[in-house]
Formats: structure tokens, sequence, C-alpha cells
């Protein structure tokens, strides 16, 4: 299935191109993809405004942060997706920690916008932050497990 694209405004991709995450709603060119046009949580590719692909986002046309970043390709926010960028922020906090008790996912440094993983041992706590992270909450549970 082809996401909607969300176009962006006359020079508002340098924040995108230096590496943040986030769209914000006065960013969006509206006469061309107005932002009610989508619903909360729903996946879309972004486009500088001349339309050159900057990423896959989930967007939510409520909130002053409209779009946040999941990936600079053609990423879909589901298990595979999910388990990978586990399995990368895991790794890391291996090799930080000694005992099993730290942050898993914290939001944008693992290029997971809005969610929040805690681990404690054998246990995680979910932070569902944003429209996006719900509507991908059965990914979630899944890739975790």
């Amino acid at each position: 299935m082809e996401l909607k694209r969300l176009r962006l405004g006359r020079n508002e991709e340098r924040r995108l191109q230096g590496g943040h995450l986030w769209v914000y709603s006065n960013e969006v060119n509206n006469a061309v993809t107005p932002l009610k046009a989508f619903a909360p949580g729903e996946l879309a590719l972004v486009e500088s405004h001349g339309g050159k692909p900057m990423g896959v986002a989930y967007v939510n046309p409520h909130s002053l942060i409209c779009a946040r970043l999941i990936g600079q390709g053609n990423e879909r926010l589901d298990t595979a997706l999910l388990a990978r960028r586990f399995k990368q922020a895991l790794t890391l906090r291996e090799r930080l920690f000694d005992v099993p008790f730290y942050r898993l996912v914290f939001g944008e440094s693992d290029l997971l916008p809005g969610l929040v993983v805690d681990r404690f041992g054998a246990h995680l706590v979910v932070q569902l932050n944003t429209a996006g992270m719900d509507a991908a909450r059965e990914a979630i549970v899944e890739a975790l497990i």
C-alpha cells in the first residue's frame, strides 16, 4: 500500500536534513497536503517543497508536532522495524550497564519518537506518548516479546 504524502513548505526541510525528527504543523504545505486529511497515527511519506522524499513519519493533525520521522527510507512502523530498533537499543544498553535496570528505549534517541520502554530485570514498562505509537501498540508488544 502506498503512503499518503505530506509536503513541506518552501525551505522547511532544513531541520530534517540536519537530523531532526519532528515536523511542526506550520512547516506543512496545507494547500497541497492538508493535515486534516490524515488520521492520528497514520504513516506518511514526508516530502520537501520540491517533492524530494525526506523520510517516513507518522502524523497527528491535532498536534503542534504534526509528524515524527521513523526513518529516512521506506520504513513502516511494523514488528520487524521495531524488533530491529529494540535489538540495537538492547545491544547498546548491555554494553553500558552491568545489571538489567535501565531505559531500554528513549524515544527519538533510539529513532522511535513517542516511545519509552524501561527495563526492570525481567519486566518492561512501556509508555506510548503519541498517537503514532499508540496505533502501533500491538506491534510494539509483539516485538518486545
